[in-house]
């Protein structure tokens, strides 16, 4: 893959990420499943349509799967272990 191409793969991905709950919503799934209702109140009862907007996205791009309840899938486990130096490093940062 040229350098071009990943570029536009991790600004994807960032963009992604940086709408509004998304990381709020992976974060939420990082330990346990969630039902819909569960998880709206894990994030500070986000609006409903906000919320399956959101799931739908990351069901999508593969990072939450819904069976017994949202969870990550395994893409979405791995890009926790990722964000965990970068929370380490916000965590120094301020």
């Amino acid at each position: 893959m040229d350098a071009r191409a990943h570029g536009r793969k991790v600004a994807r991905l960032f963009e992604l990420l940086g709408k509004r709950w998304q990381l709020r919503i992976i974060w939420e799934l990082r330990e346990d499943p969630a039902t819909f209702r569960e998880l709206r109140g894990r994030c500070d009862e986000i609006s409903p349509s906000v919320l399956a907007a959101r799931l739908a996205e990351l069901r999508e791009a593969g990072i939450v799967e819904h069976r017994d309840g949202y969870r990550l899938t395994k893409a979405g486990a791995e890009l926790i272990e990722v964000y965990q130096p970068v929370s380490a490093w916000v965590g120094r940062w301020f």
